[in-house]
């Protein structure tokens, strides 16, 4: 998200720049926060998505057009932008080793650097801004998928199929054990001491709060540990491929990510949404990534249809390569905004308006998404990265 960023944006040696890299990447900062946005905004914020009051959207009433509407949302985003961001990262550390193979430079060399970085990054993140940080695991992968990188093809990809398989099992496991004890349990409701610290309380509470229960809330990159470094390899895979490339075969893998992950993945989440939050974890950890590959390949076809885009689609296009080019300003910024937006200690609209159904929500989203790629447009016509991309170059510089 960092120089993944830059490196995908770069290419290596005199290769071309791949735009494709930098609308996939604005698309998943901005669809990550689709997912995220219900949980600053529901009750118990981020300890609500442990106790599943900001999970899933099983709580809503498909019967009602702000229901379906909710639900369909929800569904769309929960956990597919995310593992589209993760295989993008892939992707960019796929082009950082090539880069540094054809300079002749050591790897991992300078490359672990780059990890520490990342991994404070979201530390600070974690502790100032948002329990469900994504960095500081992405930091550890990547020195992992970076050794891994050093291997041969055929220890990748036994790595890449042991922990697909390995991951497949564990949510399945994990999912039997939570429907079983499940069966004839009753909901407890929201721990409203949390729900009145996020209504109510102020900062330095909040960021207590993080601290006491950090164990609890980095759950999330442990359990998804498998998961992540499949998708590390799946990224690497796919650019070694040429999935990025505008020629010929570049489109014809685009069209099959496409067909097959659409084909898949969106029955699979209509089935997980349908069986409700106990398929929770088989829904964002199983069909999500999957889902995630289909979205790759329909926005890949989507850009090759449009070689020659009218004003419209240009300015849309612009629009997320901006975000893409400063992803991790983007991904930090918009995590600031809806928590100013929704906590007590800004405007706090998730007590405010908590029975005001899910419209205001999805607003939120779109209103912070088009601050991120006004400012995000505005700041690339003067600086060249992104304001916290540019302090990650200036200390790693040699």
């Amino acid at each position: 998200m960092t120089a993944e960023g830059d490196a995908g944006n770069a290419g290596a040696g005199a290769r071309a720049r791949l735009p494709l890299l930098d609308v996939l990447r604005g698309v998943a900062i901005l669809g990550t926060l689709m997912s995220n946005v219900w949980i600053f905004a529901g009750p118990g914020a981020e300890w609500g998505v442990l106790t599943g009051n900001a999970a899933t959207s099983a709580g809503a009433d498909s019967s009602t057009l702000a229901g379906a509407a909710e639900t369909v949302f929800r569904a769309l985003a929960n956990g597919k932008f995310l593992s589209m961001l993760t295989i993008l990262f892939g992707v960019g550390l796929a082009i950082q080793f090539r880069s540094a193979a054809q300079r002749g430079q050591p790897w991992p060399g300078r490359y672990k650097w780059r990890a520490l970085f990342l991994f404070t990054e979201g530390t600070v993140h974690f502790v100032l801004v948002f329990a469900w940080d994504v960095l500081m695991g992405y930091a550890v992968v990547a020195l992992l998928v970076a050794w891994l990188l050093t291997r041969s093809a055929r220890a990748q990809r036994v790595t890449w199929i042991a922990m697909g398989v390995l991951h497949l099992a564990a949510m399945t496991l994990l999912t039997a054990a939570m429907l079983l004890a499940s069966d004839g349990a009753t909901d407890g409701g929201p721990d409203t001491d949390t729900v009145t610290l996020y209504a109510q309380g102020g900062y330095a509470e909040q960021v207590a709060f993080r601290l006491s229960h950090a164990v609890a809330l980095r759950m999330e990159p442990v359990l998804s540990f498998g998961l992540l470094v499949c998708l590390f390899l799946l990224g690497v895979r796919l650019f070694r491929a040429g999935a990025f490339q505008n020629d010929a075969a570049g489109r014809r893998i685009r069209r099959r990510l496409a067909g097959w992950g659409l084909g898949i993945g969106l029955p699979l989440t209509a089935l997980a949404a349908l069986g409700g939050p106990g398929f929770f974890l088989l829904e964002r950890y199983g069909a999500a990534p999957v889902l995630a590959v289909g979205y790759l390949g329909l926005i890949g076809m989507a850009m090759d249809r449009l070689r020659h885009p009218g004003p419209l689609a240009f300015a849309l296009i612009s629009a997320l390569t901006s975000v893409g080019r400063t992803a991790l300003s983007c991904y930090v910024l918009q995590n600031v905004l809806a928590m100013l937006a929704c906590y007590g200690i800004g405007l706090g609209l998730a007590s405010r308006w908590a029975d005001s159904g899910p419209w205001w929500v999805m607003g939120l989203w779109a209103a912070i998404c088009l601050v991120l790629v006004t400012g995000a447009s505005l700041w690339l016509r003067r600086f060249e990265h992104g304001p916290l991309e540019s302090v990650q170059k200036r200390l790693l510089r040699r």
